[in-house]
């Protein structure tokens, strides 16, 4: 169990200052005034001109672990979240074996409880193996230790339509919500980056926005008729902000995310056929992009999430159409978010925390999270808005070195990260302590 801690002088995401005394991992005290109470002998933070904020959720991880460990494990991953100020992941489901019935969730959880850094909650699959034929078994994961929440096919789109019906009706009966990989298989077959301009002239087969449009259009409409939840991971293009925004003001219970890279990156990332800039969804457009960030800033597009794709040198160092889809995310996550929204004057920091932090722990249902108060676990991110730091591929805590950010200048930097009251980060680097 963790030590008494207390936070001093810290400023809170509304501007005002705030302290806190942390003990037994719970919030026992929140004041704008100095702490009094707290054991002589405590741990203290002097967090003079720094941000509190709760830790950060990110509803879309993937950690690889079973079956593709050289990539990525729960340990190096929760490693990368807590220094990326993450005090709780999604672990996507696409491992191996799938993560689609209670043995292979309750596995993840209890690694991620023996990594003893961030919460680890496991995404259950839709389908069987993914496949997209026969829905997994979504109330036994529903129902297990794991008590799996967030239920997605990620890396494959649920296309067959009763499918996704279906799944949508089951999750009702226990409060979950799908997460679905919007890509119209059949118009994406062979597909290698934004379909455009750019992809014409690098002679790569396009991935055309109408194929995600497509699914987001189709599944809202589902999604109204059964009266379920539904998520839309990484969305990309302009005319899926316009979607999800009609959704909403039809009350249709719909949410949706994107991913940092989408909202600084554009498909000209692509000319000179670096496979570090290959990822699914794809970069899109300028316009693209203006878009995603007007959406996240007027509330559209709910949560920033990462998408954190570890892929092993050899899947990513090799011809363009070989390569493997994906980006790492969860280290630069919070500094490429401020550096297209608040740098850019679209948002202040109290709201990109809620798109980061409140916002999806809501959306996953995971309580402990997203919030500062007296009585709730002490998972907490402490980031220092105005210091500036440079992506070295080669000091990443993640098992890969696939970031796009590599050698880039990125703003602000998360300086201390607690776990359940426990001191994970402290300036800037893994302490060594994990919550057992």
């Amino acid at each position: 169990m963790s030590s008494d801690l207390v936070i001093s002088n810290a400023r809170a995401a509304d501007g005002g200052g705030v302290n806190l005394h942390i003990s037994e991992g719970k919030i026992r005290q929140v004041s704008s005034e100095p702490i009094v109470g707290a054991p002589v002998n405590c741990t203290e933070i002097d967090a003079t001109h720094l941000l509190l904020v709760p830790g950060l959720v990110d509803l879309h991880t993937h950690l690889r672990q079973p079956g593709k460990e050289g990539a990525e494990t729960i340990e190096s991953g929760s490693q990368a979240a807590a220094l990326g100020g993450y005090t709780a992941v999604s672990a996507m489901a696409n491992t191996s074996p799938v993560a689609d019935s209670a043995g292979v969730v309750e596995q993840v959880a209890r690694l991620g409880r023996e990594a003893g850094l961030v919460d680890v909650f496991p995404v259950g699959a839709v389908t069987v193996a993914l496949e997209g034929k026969a829905l997994a078994e979504l109330s036994a994961m529903a129902h297990s230790l794991a008590r799996v929440r967030v239920f997605s096919d990620d890396g494959n789109c649920v296309s067959d339509p009763l499918i996704m019906r279906r799944a949508l009706e089951y999750v009702k009966s226990f409060g979950g919500v799908i997460a679905q990989h919007a890509q119209e298989p059949r118009l994406t077959e062979g597909a290698q980056m934004n379909e455009g301009v750019i992809s014409t002239q690098l002679g790569l087969a396009g991935w055309p926005a109408a194929a995600e449009e497509a699914i987001i259009a189709r599944d809202i409409l589902l999604a109204q008729h059964v009266q379920s939840r539904l998520h839309i991971c990484h969305l990309t293009t302009r005319g899926g902000v316009e979607l999800v925004r009609w959704a909403k003001a039809q009350g249709i219970a719909v949410s949706a995310e994107v991913t940092p890279h989408h909202l600084l990156l554009t498909d000209e990332s692509a000319v000179g056929y670096d496979s570090v800039f290959k990822v699914n969804p794809p970069l899109r457009t300028n316009e693209d992009v203006l878009a995603l960030r007007q959406g996240v800033a007027d509330g559209t597009i709910d949560i920033i999430a990462t998408d954190h794709a570890p892929h092993s040198k050899e899947s990513k160092e090799c011809e363009w159409d070989a390569a493997a889809f994906g980006m790492l995310g969860l280290e630069t996550a919070l500094s490429v978010s401020a550096l297209s929204l608040v740098s850019n004057n679209l948002m202040d920091w109290a709201a990109l925390v809620e798109r980061m932090s409140t916002a999806p722990a809501r959306i996953g249902g995971y309580t402990d999270h997203g919030s500062i108060a007296v009585g709730a676990n002490a998972n907490l991110a402490i980031i220092d808005t105005q210091a500036r730091w440079t992506v070295d591929r080669d000091q990443l805590a993640s098992k890969s070195s696939n970031t796009p950010f590599h050698g880039l200048e990125l703003p602000a930097r998360v300086e201390h990260t607690i776990f359940r009251g426990v001191h994970v980060v402290r300036n800037g680097q893994l302490t060594g302590m994990k919550y057992e």
